[in-house]
């Protein structure tokens, strides 16, 4: 394959589990350096994944790069696992869990009921651990240092979410978003939904738009393909 990085190229990775998405930037810009010589180089992501999730991250090298906001207003889709009469800080397993809840009542209709509720448009409080900016700071930087911070809420869209296996207290769902949709923030309303609690205990970026995970390169496949070049 050639690849033409200054002109500009798209880039599909599948990002690993622990690994920040600026982890994939920066390994990508180091190989572009040092494989093909290029000192220079712009490159960036189209979308933050959490270092606790996997999957699909677009890299725009180049001229490309013009076009990161564009892809960043895709629709997204992931598939994942929640886990119910658990919850955390954070909502997903960056943080421990903190309080239990009873589940054992829960039956699959209600689950149901609860996944119907939680499709469409409505305004969703993001998660206090998050890249939202507030005052000029990360929330994550004031909630890692116990500081209160008040979230607003955000206008988003669920265009599906659907039960692909029940194995209580786990639930594997597929869902489909707007941009800006926290799945973890979802895992916290399934919560309360239910009357209980829940946290995202796993979660994979399968599609950006019209760019799918299938056609992604791994992170071996990518240094591979960068040497050859």
């Amino acid at each position: 394959m050639n690849f033409d990085f200054d002109h500009g190229e798209i880039l599909l990775v599948d990002k690993p589990v622990k690994w920040t998405s600026f982890d994939v930037v920066n390994l990508v810009r180091n190989y572009i350096r040092k494989q093909l010589g290029i000192k220079k180089i712009k490159i960036g992501h189209a979308g933050t994944l959490d270092p606790l999730a996997s999957g699909l991250l677009i890299l725009c090298t180049g001229g490309m790069t013009k076009h990161i906001e564009e892809f960043k207003g895709f629709d997204k889709e992931y598939t994942g696992t929640f886990v119910l009469g658990a919850t955390t800080a954070s909502f997903d397993l960056e943080k421990e869990i903190d309080f239990h809840y009873p589940w054992e009542h829960i039956t699959k209709e209600e689950i149901l009921a609860a996944v119907a509720k939680l499709t469409g448009t409505y305004d969703q409080l993001p998660p206090v651990f998050s890249a939202k900016k507030i005052r000029g700071k990360r929330a994550y930087d004031y909630a890692r240092k116990d500081q209160k911070v008040i979230m607003q809420p955000k206008r988003i869209t669920i265009s599906a979410f659907d039960v692909q296996e029940l194995n209580l207290p786990e639930i594997h769902f597929r869902v489909a978003c707007s941009k800006g949709t926290y799945i973890r923030a979802l895992a916290r309303d399934l919560g309360l939904a239910l009357n209980t609690g829940a946290h995202l205990s796993a979660l994979c970026r399968i599609r950006i738009g019209p760019y799918h995970l299938h056609d992604a390169y791994t992170i071996e496949d990518l240094k591979s393909a960068l040497k050859e070049e």
